[in-house]
């Protein structure tokens, strides 16, 4: 069973920084893709960042292009999102995302879902 565990959600200021990880229970873990997505109130879930198996690609929303950096330690089965610049507009639950076979932008490819962190960003 894939487990994924979402951790360093919080409060922060407008211009704040937060850094999120997201640790993944498989031993393959360098085979998956990782993606983050977020979710305000009453909203869809949204893209955010997107990172390939190697690290080699990424991908971001234009909402957060040049604020948050995603990366990857494959050695410690663990995915990062660093955000920067927080904007009140960035509040929302910070899910990350694990599928194979190339990155997606979308939620419907990712097979396996971590249960969310909280990202709240006070003006």
């Amino acid at each position: 069973q894939v487990q994924l565990v979402e951790s360093g959600g919080g409060l922060v200021q407008a211009g704040g920084s937060l850094r999120l990880s997201c640790e993944v229970s498989i031993r393959t873990f360098s085979l998956y893709d990782m993606g983050w997505f977020r979710q305000a109130p009453g909203k869809e879930r949204e893209f955010v960042a997107t990172i390939s198996e190697n690290g080699y690609f990424t991908l971001y929303a234009d909402s957060v292009k040049g604020r948050f950096t995603v990366s990857r330690d494959n050695a410690k089965n663990t995915a990062y999102l660093q955000m920067h610049s927080l904007k009140p507009e960035d509040t929302a639950v910070y899910y990350c995302a694990a599928k194979r076979f190339g990155v997606a932008t979308n939620t419907s490819p990712y097979n396996y879902w971590g249960q969310g962190t909280q990202v709240t960003v006070s003006s």
